[in-house]
């Protein structure tokens, strides 16, 4: 006996689903994804840059269709194993708190030191620090970025010296500064000097400024941005559900 019924498309239980490409996505399939994609970063599948880029294609799918290539090279939570016996948890209940544990690493530091005269340098992204770092600028500039960095000693020593230059050094919240440089006719930023959370490195940022300029800053993460981002955005789809 035939079946006359028409064939409709699978309804969608997932982020997903191939079988209905042409579905619309609603806002919690697409913060589905987005937690997939943080996780993925979280475990080391994605980089940061991949991670912004899928973030915000995931903000603009708008079906079935566009948010499954995004995940398709990443475990499904379906079949993924437990958590608990498999990735370390992070410090707090925040899921973007740095696990310093996982920031810490044997072997080789990918620089030990940077220099720029009537030039710059730069220090970012997933670099590892050593024990000691040490840097020079005269007519130029450097930046050195630690908010993603990884370290191979809890001790760790940052030698700025700069001469009618400026280096410039970027700790996220979560780091234990201690800024003790001086400067002659300049200056020797020490605000970002505090506590960071349990289990973090301590960083102390020393050296000499001679008619230039070292700077400590406190910055927050790019995934934090993005948090806060995405957290307004769903506080104003709140709002017009509310007011609607």
């Amino acid at each position: 006996m035939s079946d006359d019924r028409p064939n409709l498309p699978e309804v969608p239980s997932g982020p997903s689903v191939p079988s209905a490409p042409d579905l619309r996505a609603s806002d919690a399939d697409r913060d589905r994804v987005a937690e997939q994609l943080r996780d993925a970063m979280a475990e080391g599948r994605l980089d940061m840059t991949e991670f912004e880029e899928r973030l915000d294609a995931t903000y603009k799918a708008r079906t079935y269709g566009e948010l499954e290539p995004l995940t398709r090279d990443l475990p499904s939570h379906a079949v993924r194993s437990p958590k608990a016996d498999l990735v370390k948890r992070p410090v707090s209940d925040d899921p973007v708190a740095i696990d310093w544990s996982e920031r810490m690493v044997s072997g080789e530091p990918s620089s030990t030191g940077g220099f720029a005269l009537w030039s710059g340098f730069g220090r970012k992204g997933s670099w590892v620090v050593g024990r000691v770092f040490t840097c020079f600028a005269m007519w130029g500039g450097g930046e050195i970025d630690l908010r993603e960095a990884r370290f191979t000693d809890r001790d760790v020593e940052i030698r700025c010296f700069t001469i009618m230059g400026g280096i410039q050094v970027i700790a996220p919240p979560e780091l234990t500064v201690v800024v003790k440089g001086f400067a002659f006719m300049g200056g020797f930023d020490d605000r970002a000097t505090g506590e960071g959370t349990p289990g973090s490195p301590r960083v102390v940022v020393k050296g000499f400024a001679l008619m230039g300029g070292v700077g400590v800053d406190r910055k927050i993460r790019r995934i934090e941005k993005l948090r806060q981002r995405e957290e307004r955005r769903q506080q104003k789809l709140d709002r017009r559900k509310t007011e609607g």
